[in-house]
């Protein structure tokens, strides 16, 4: 963990160089990947098989590969009843939010006459990336997948690495209204979902979460279908005052430390003595986290505490460009209205990000690494395509044609210009 100070002579240059630190993925991991693209792409789903007997360690078949009706009923079933509620609270609240982002259709007719508009028409089918491992995570299921159903998507496949299919996953799959999932997970999860492979039929998209080696595959894989963003290590941005509880904001940082030994946990504080008070609460936390061993590595390598003026914190959050950015203080619009670059924005003490991460209905599939200084978190949106209308009468053609002609004689497209000469002309 490093301290600044914005009031040493050495703040910018140092800020600066630990911006732009390097924390991606192995070199040797698209090399892989692209094997293994390579190899689903040719081999289809014998390729995916025997990737999963060597990666995974588990035999699959074509009829085993795909989790059943039977079991996805059963596996919800054992969710706990607490859960159960809870996941269907956080996807009712996903619904509501999403649904108020669908954008209307539109026609207008010009100065000319032409009719003009745009209309909007759902993605055929998405794939969704849920991660094993590390953890269950049911929330990544219905992060994504509820805004894929409210967009009216009709076709929803989740993918997740073999093994123990968690109840909380299997509730949340059920909740979001997901009937097809498949024993599948790395890039040959992505490879399947993008070219087909036996059963699994191809997607128009692919949505969700992974690790280095399956953003390294959607990566390759954009162009052949879609993709949401290119996910990296989890990020978070506590501004807070000296009124706030200091256990409350190390709580904070360590919600985001926890997921990974890459991610990123900065405060922003303008009294050190107050800054130093929530350094000893993480210490002290990290002792009795069950995540700690990966919470110690975050906070050790890549945390960091930025003593500045609270009124200058916006622009310094727009330099960081985070995933998530807490304001902890009185009057928290006064200075989150200024930011420009952030994923999600959580304004006073009682907002934790954890909030976001669960049943506030904001997504919380964010970008990282920076990314939103040009991009937005997950909604509807990305499972929406807008098409384009156009339609010209005799007037507006009249009106068109001209200037069309003129245009593609510029540009030296005699085709273009004679597709509107011969309609000027009569012929």
């Amino acid at each position: 963990m490093r301290w600044f100070d914005s009031s040493d002579p050495g703040f910018e240059a140092q800020f600066s160089a630990f911006l732009d630190e390097r924390r991606g993925q192995p070199a040797d991991v698209d090399a892989a990947v692209a094997e293994i693209i390579e190899g689903v792409r040719k081999g289809g789903i014998a390729a995916v098989l025997d990737y999963a007997r060597r990666f995974d360690k588990v035999e699959l078949t074509e009829e085993t590969i795909r989790v059943t009706a039977q079991e996805i009923e059963v596996g919800a079933a054992a969710c706990p009843a607490p859960v159960r509620e809870a996941i269907a609270l956080a996807a009712g609240r996903i619904r509501s939010y999403h649904a108020r982002q669908r954008p209307a259709d539109a026609r207008f007719i010009d100065d000319v006459g032409t009719e003009l508009g745009w209309r909007w028409t759902p993605l055929e089918a998405v794939g969704v990336y849920v991660p094993g491992g590390r953890a269950a995570y049911p929330s990544t299921v219905l992060m994504n997948a509820v805004p894929a159903a409210v967009a009216g998507v009709e076709r929803i496949a989740m993918v997740t690495p073999p093994g123990r299919l968690e109840p909380a996953v299997l509730a949340a799959a059920k909740e979001a209204g997901v009937t097809e999932i498949w024993r599948l997970g790395g890039a040959q999860a992505c490879a399947a979902l993008a070219f087909g492979a036996g059963p699994i039929k191809p997607v128009d998209k692919i949505v969700g979460p992974g690790n280095a080696y399956v953003t390294a595959a959607k990566r390759r894989l954009y162009g052949i279908v879609g993709i949401d963003a290119l996910a990296g290590p989890s990020e978070i941005v506590v501004v807070a005052d000296s009124k706030t509880n200091p256990a409350w904001i190390a709580a904070d940082l360590l919600s985001q430390a926890e997921h990974d030994p890459a991610a990123q946990s900065i405060l922003i504080a303008e009294d050190r003595a107050y800054a130093q008070a929530v350094v000893d609460e993480v210490e002290a936390q990290l002792k009795t986290l069950a995540t700690g061993e990966d919470a110690t590595l975050s906070w050790r390598d890549h945390g960091a505490v930025i003593i500045a003026p609270l009124d200058s914190s916006p622009s310094l959050v727009d330099r960081i460009a985070p995933e998530h950015v807490e304001f902890a203080l009185d009057e928290p619009e006064r200075l989150a209205d200024r930011v420009r670059h952030a994923g999600a924005i959580f304004l006073g003490r009682l907002t934790p990000e954890a909030i976001g991460d669960y049943v506030a209905g904001s997504n919380h599939v964010l970008p990282t690494s920076r990314a939103a200084r040009f991009s937005s978190g997950l909604s509807i949106y990305d499972f929406l395509k807008r098409t384009s209308i156009v339609k010209c009468d005799a007037r507006a053609f009249a009106a068109l044609g001209p200037a069309t002609v003129a245009l593609a004689d510029a540009e030296g497209l005699p085709a273009h210009a004679r597709s509107a000469a011969i309609r000027l002309a009569g012929q």
